[in-house]
């Protein structure tokens, strides 16, 4: 292990502990809600009624209701496309960003709260530092044309998960496959689990490894596995992983647990 390597991963590791505890971070998720599980449109301790309509969210509320949108008082009714995040939401009530989503057609609106409990008893990421054994040569190849697979959330859903390849790589000496999506800078993520899943280890984490070259040469770096958002807040709704991705070896780098 070269003293570069750690230094870029101790980097790396601060840098996603002032991420998942800045105040819109996921541990200020308190709560997703999808429209269709509340037909009245209230939704819990948040004012104005909320509803589908069509590629929308509906937004009805007084100026009383004390929400702001676009930074601005609102009373009176308008319609919402999907926020990327809570960075750019449009609706606040306080310090609250109401945040809209949606998943395969179901509308929801996730609350984020800088007060949250999980925010105020983080501790940190448990993250096993920087070994040169983990960080290997893969190779991304793409399938004909990208799949759909219907996988289990962790919210007890199951939804599509879009996967456009296979990443090859061996491991101390075994060989090795993950079935990854390709994101639209040319990136790959993966879910993944191992054999501390669960018992040392978060049941699953994702892993996100830099763009394949034009030979689909890429690298493997489990010293940056992640943590799932849904280990921070109980609210995300977090894929597991697809066939295939549960590897037969225990992956003991990268993040673990909360500390």
């Amino acid at each position: 292990m070269t003293s570069d390597a750690f230094d870029e991963w101790k980097k790396w590791h601060e840098q996603r502990v002032e991420e998942v505890s800045a105040p819109y971070g996921p541990l200020s998720l308190t709560g997703t809600y999808w429209l269709e599980d509340f037909p009245d449109g209230r939704i819990p301790d948040t004012p104005g009624t909320w509803s589908a309509d069509g590629d929308a969210v509906l937004l009805r509320a007084a100026v009383e209701d004390g929400l702001t949108v676009d930074g601005r008082p609102f009373g009176g009714a308008v319609r919402l496309a999907a926020d990327p995040g809570p960075g750019a939401s449009r609706v606040a009530y306080g310090e609250r960003r109401l945040v809209v989503l949606v998943r395969e057609g179901a509308w929801g609106v996730r609350d984020f709260d800088p007060a949250s409990e999980a925010r105020r008893a983080f501790r940190g990421i448990a993250a096993t530092p920087h070994e040169s054994r983990w960080s290997v040569p893969g190779r991304f190849t793409p399938y004909d044309e990208p799949r759909s697979v219907r996988v289990e959330n962790a919210d007890g859903r199951r939804r599509g998960l879009g996967l456009g390849g296979e990443l090859a790589f061996t491991l101390d000496g075994q060989e090795f496959t993950l079935q990854v999506t390709v994101e639209a800078d040319g990136s790959l993520w993966a879910v993944f689990g191992d054999a501390t899943s669960g018992s040392g280890s978060h049941r699953f984490r994702f892993l996100r490894p830099a763009a394949p070259d034009a030979e689909g040469r890429t690298t493997v770096d489990f010293n940056r596995a992640l943590l799932p958002p849904c280990a921070f807040a109980d609210h995300f709704i977090c894929p597991f992983p697809p066939p295939g991705n549960t590897l037969g070896v225990a992956i003991e780098a990268g993040e673990r647990t909360l500390a």
